[in-house]
């Protein structure tokens, strides 16, 4: 009698997420992991500045002056003596809190108004759009100066300030996304099924959308800094005896034909931490493009 052959089993194939393939890729980049490297060391220290500082950032030594870097000043003193190395990793603090907090008040923002004008459509839309092209045609800086003037020049005000003018560009990318994708089968199933407006954004349109989210906010930490750098080289951003990076490159700006070092380290670190800042948000933003994917 012949044997009756058992069905096979099928085999699970588990699947990679989006993030770990590009995670992979991103990992592919010497270039990516070296600015990676870069922006981790630069935080970490800035972070740990009040124990790896070798001096408080407000100390002075007017009998010291202004000396080029040594073995007990890595990067110099200032024209008050004070020890540049440490008001280096103290203004980190200060430009890495303005970039990284003023970046989350524009990615709220941003997020829930072009979630809400994408997914209202019609009238809504375009009254809201309308709104933000408004805002476009005012010059973002000049409207930050005159936040700044008018209500304080506390580190609080700055980080709202900043947030407030950087919105403007991630409703935009979240209301198209939105629009592309809130006749999708899935978001009709969803409606179909009863969830409510608020729970299709939350629970299915948001989560579909954090690819593009996280690559527009990894380049927008930078353009933050660097604006704070401006209004602190204009005199509006932090004040004594704080300081910024801005702050730092204001001040040796105008003894630099002296002590060029003054200007050369907070200027060299600055620079090193934006552009590792933009090429870690070029390298994600090739990650998860699908079309530029090598597996």
């Amino acid at each position: 009698m012949a044997s009756i052959s058992q069905p096979v089993p099928p085999i699970a194939v588990r699947g990679t997420s989006l993030w770990a393939l590009a995670w992979r890729q991103m990992w592919r980049s010497r270039m990516v992991m070296v600015c990676g490297a870069v922006l981790a060391v630069v935080v970490v220290a800035s972070v740990l500045a009040p124990w790896l500082a070798p001096y408080p950032y407000q100390e002075t030594n007017l009998r010291l002056g202004a000396t080029p870097p040594s073995l007990g000043h890595w990067m110099g003193t200032d024209t008050l003596g004070r020890d540049v190395f440490s008001r280096v990793l103290h203004g980190g603090q200060i430009s890495l809190a303005v970039g990284f907090v003023g970046t989350l008040v524009s990615l709220v923002i941003g997020v829930l108004y072009g979630s809400i004008a994408g997914y209202r459509g019609g009238r809504a839309d375009e009254w809201m759009m309308r709104f933000v092209d408004f805002l476009y045609a005012l010059p973002y800086l000049f409207l930050v100066i005159i936040l700044l003037v008018f209500f304080s020049q506390s580190i609080l005000m700055l980080f709202v300030a900043l947030g407030l003018v950087q919105w403007l560009t991630m409703a935009r990318i979240v209301r198209g996304q939105v629009l592309s994708l809130k006749h999708a089968e899935f978001i009709e199933a969803a409606r179909l099924s009863g969830t409510g407006g608020a729970g299709i954004l939350f629970r299915h349109l948001l989560p579909n959308m954090l690819g593009p989210i996280v690559v527009y906010a990894t380049l927008t930490v930078p353009a933050v800094i660097l604006q704070e750098a401006f209004l602190s080289f204009l005199g509006l951003g932090i004040q004594a005896p704080r300081s910024s990076w801005g702050t730092l490159i204001s001040d040796g700006a105008t003894v630099m034909s002296l002590f060029p070092w003054l200007v050369f380290f907070p200027a060299a670190v600055l620079a090193a931490v934006l552009f590792s800042l933009n090429f870690l948000g070029d390298g994600l933003r090739d990650a998860l493009d699908p079309r530029l994917r090598l597996d």
